[in-house]
């Protein structure tokens, strides 16, 4: 979800990951296009630097001192917490040391860390330790105690309080609750001739009076399930107390796969992801789509509108019941069964959370809490700071102390009772700013990060969340979704950072739309391009996406049907000849994702259909649609028909991701731009040891186009986009042998060839991605093709450019002579 239509921060204030050279620079032979080089690592292009930069992937390990637990207090009060009397050892933020950019905003990134250590230390004082702390769900909403359920609830503006439902036949005159000094009600009911009083899936509310005499019905905010009449039109939910039999409950027989090094994200809409116009179920989105993901190589699923939610065409983000699955797809036990496929096809699971904001829904969800109390009594802040315009939804107020426990036993409760494997943040930038970033361009200049506009309270939370979420998971992943490019946001709490493993790389899809939509071919630009791809922090990971759910919704288009629009209905079959628009088309969705994928980030995120090419939009049921599910579905008969272009699509998806799998390039921090040639229409780089080759052009062929590499020898293709087998047109040869030649002056890389030690030469077709790997086979050797026709000199450069590019010391011929002369009289 977008928190606004803010741009990136420009790469000369944020710096790159990379150093990028461009054969059309202004400056003779290469660009450096960011500054700030305290930022980034020193990258070397000399030989044999396999290693270009390092990072520090560790999350904070903060000790917890148990002195103090009260779960039933609600709030720590003045007496009980004076944050002026605690004093936390604190140190200078490491982040400061790794970008000096930073140091003006030396007293913001202190503040912060010594309110997160206070309101530890507090959490620790009082309730043990943060990971007690965060298991709330076991003492608020229903549970069993000693052969009875207890239920407790924080509502402190309430005057009277009970519990109604099927069992008492929504008379609560004798399950009357009672309230502690903290706010929380409570009440004890005992089983009945051992029976529970309260039977499994049966339906219970929190009734209360509040301070104008009105009783109110609300759901229980920490409600496990809830459901609602579906043959009744606008019904509301009600709550359903889910206690299952042990029969019943569902028992994880499979692990959790390992952490990949890095993420290929398949993100998954479970109830719009079946053929038929329907909602989809868990179990079934579990046996049918799971194998699809599998099948493509993904490694990871992000799953959405997990958390239940009473508008369906809110995408699942307007969030009214946070500890209950949405049950249009099933039960709990069903998601169990979802999660549990999926760790056993060795695919890991994460969740998109909400806890930026909250359904504007008074009946079914947790703004029915909020009867006018002060804030310091409510879940949200008051007034214009508790209310997201943009959205129509209610804001947390995360200085209080029970929305804190809240919110993080929510994340604990998704982990330990789901076994979900990480989380991906929605509506980061919300958050961060108290203007929630509507109507603001950010244009990364520091000031914007750190000024008054900062949420601080928020960002504590989020720290403490990153915090708990390593300690319960150390393998977890954790993505935020933030537009506005905050340095920090994905370095480790310990050094300063707000903990997040990765960012989206938000900024991509949008500049792919404006392309798409604004942009002849030959007005592509190679250096925009890769200077887009490239612009992000080079010690703050991303998960780069060419589109998402964003990118598909009602209004817009995803890319493939940006390129070829009505031909998608008529000119995808195979039994004739492409048109020029579906063969454009099908060229440019696979270059497209597949540059995005090797060049924008250490982690990649596919939207469920997208990878061949599903058109038209996704539209949810409503009235303006006569409410209809005709685009509320995937149409996976496309893909699976046989006769239709679809199928290459899909292909290539899955090649590149098992490209990924096999050589692991996204994992690498070798990235190397060399050439964005604006005429040629041809970008050149580097992951890892593979080199790629983008042809933009929609004419030119180019046969022994000179590319350059870092190691020499020998060279063949690891992936085409021209094949056949990818509805290509097979110009490139996959038996041919690329051999290196040296260039320029060993260890000055100012006369290699775009900074380059060795070069090579393909062929290179129009509208294709070639990806060329090294051949592991004697370097020498290879270094001595066509000695003959060099001379002595030639043959020693080569040698010694080799030694280096090994990692050896530079010897000439007769060194080594001397050297092994030197071997035999030692032996000797």
């Amino acid at each position: 979800m977008y928190c606004s239509l803010g741009t990136l921060p420009r790469a000369a204030d944020l710096g790159f990951l990379t150093k990028f050279y461009s054969k059309n620079s202004s400056m003779a032979t290469r660009s450096n296009l960011y500054i700030a080089p305290s930022q980034l690592t020193k990258l070397s292009v000399g030989p044999g630097n396999k290693k270009v930069s390092s990072r520090l992937l560790h999350k904070p390990r903060l000790s917890s001192t148990p002195t103090r637990a009260n779960h039933d207090s609600a709030v720590v009060t003045d007496e009980l917490s004076p944050r002026t009397n605690i004093k936390a050892e604190m140190k200078t933020p490491k982040i400061l040391e790794l970008d000096p950019a930073l140091g003006p905003y030396k007293d913001h990134f202190e503040y912060r860390m010594k309110r997160f250590s206070e309101q530890k230390l507090l959490i620790d004082q009082y309730e043990g330790s943060l990971e007690e702390f965060a298991k709330g769900y076991l003492k608020f909403g229903l549970n069993r105690e000693d052969g009875s359920i207890v239920y407790r609830e924080w509502a402190p503006a309430a005057e009277e309080a009970q519990l109604v439902g099927d069992f008492n036949d929504w008379d609560g005159s004798n399950h009357k609750m009672e309230r502690n000094e903290f706010g929380v009600w409570s009440i004890k009911i005992p089983d009945l001739d051992g029976n529970s009083s309260i039977p499994h899936n049966s339906k219970v509310k929190f009734r209360f009076k509040h301070n104008n005499g009105v009783w109110v019905d609300r759901i229980p905010a920490w409600i496990k399930y809830a459901t609602v009449d579906s043959t009744r039109f606008a019904a509301p939910y009600d709550g359903v107390y889910w206690d299952p039999p042990p029969s019943e409950r569902y028992e994880f027989k499979y692990p959790r796969p390992p952490k990949p090094n890095a993420p290929r994200i398949y993100e998954a809409h479970v109830g719009m992801s079946d053929s038929e116009p329907r909602v989809n179920s868990y179990r079934e989105f579990a046996d049918n789509v799971l194998p699809r993901i599998q099948a493509n190589n993904y490694n990871t699923v992000q799953l959405m509108a997990i958390m239940e939610h009473s508008y369906y065409g809110s995408f699942g983000y307007h969030v009214t019941n946070f500890f209950a699955v949405s049950s249009r797809s099933g039960t709990p036990e069903d998601l169990k069964y979802l999660i549990d496929k999926a760790h056993g096809l060795g695919l890991r699971v994460l969740m998109d959370v909400v806890h930026s904001h909250v359904s504007n829904n008074i009946t079914d969800g947790l703004n029915g809490f909020d009867v006018g109390q002060p804030t310091q009594d409510s879940y949200f802040h008051t007034g214009p700071r508790g209310y997201h315009s943009l959205w129509d939804s209610r804001l947390f107020n995360y200085s209080n102390w029970e929305v804190l426990r809240f919110l993080l036993s929510n994340l604990r409760w998704w982990i330990e009772e789901f076994k979900f494997d990480g989380f991906r943040f929605d509506g980061i930038t919300s958050m961060l700013y108290n203007h929630h970033g509507i109507n603001v361009a950010f244009t990364g200049d520091y000031n914007e990060y750190f000024g008054e506009s900062i949420d601080v309270d928020a960002v504590v939370y989020m720290m403490l969340a990153n915090c708990l979420i390593d300690l319960l998971l150390p393998d977890a992943i954790v993505i935020a979704e933030d537009v506005s490019g905050m340095p920090g946001l994905g370095r480790p709490v310990d050094e300063g950072g707000v903990g997040f493993d990765f960012r989206l790389a938000m900024g991509i899809p949008d500049k792919w739309i404006d392309y798409l939509k604004n942009k002849n071919d030959d007005e592509w630009s190679m250096v925009d391009i890769a200077t887009c791809l490239t612009n992000r922090r080079y010690n703050e990971k991303c998960i780069a996406y060419a589109e998402s759910h964003d990118q598909s919704i009602v209004g817009d288009k995803t890319i493939a049907f940006l390129l070829m629009d009505n031909e998608m209905y008529s000119g995808m079959s195979c039994l004739t000849e492409p048109s020029p628009a579906v063969d454009r088309g099908i060229a440019l969705h696979k270059m497209i994702h597949f540059i995005t994928m090797a060049l924008g980030g250490e982690g990649y995120l596919n939207f469920m259909g997208n990878e061949f090419g599903h058109p038209e939009w996704i539209d949810f049921p409503r009235s303006g649609n006569n409410w209809s599910y005709d685009k509320c579905r995937r149409q996976w008969e496309l893909v699976d028909t046989e006769h239709l272009r679809y199928k290459f699509m899909n292909a290539f998806d899955r090649a590149m991701n098992l490209l990924d799998e096999k050589f692991s390039f996204l994992s690498s921090t070798k990235q190397i731009v060399s050439s964005t040639d604006e005429d040629d229409k041809v970008i050149v780089f580097e992951r890892g040891d593979l080199v790629f080759v983008f042809n933009f052009h929609a004419d030119n062929t180019y046969d022994g186009y000179k590319v350059g590499c870092d190691l020499p020898g020998k060279y063949r293709v690891a992936l085409d986009s021209d094949a056949w087998e990818f509805g290509g047109h097979g110009r490139v040869g996959h038996d041919v042998d690329h051999f290196t030649w040296p260039e320029g002056i060993p260890g000055l890389p100012e006369t290699n060839f775009n900074n380059r030690p060795n070069s090579f030469k393909v062929l290179s077709p129009q509208r294709t991605c070639v990806v060329y790997y090294r051949v592991e086979e004697d370097i020498m050797e290879e270094a001595k093709v066509d000695a003959d026709d060099r001379d002595l000199d030639d043959v020693e450069k080569i040698q010694e450019a080799t030694h280096e590019q090994s990692g050896n010391p530079k010897n000439t011929l007769e060194e080594e002579e001397e050297e092994e002369e030197e071997d035999d009289e030692r032996l000797i």
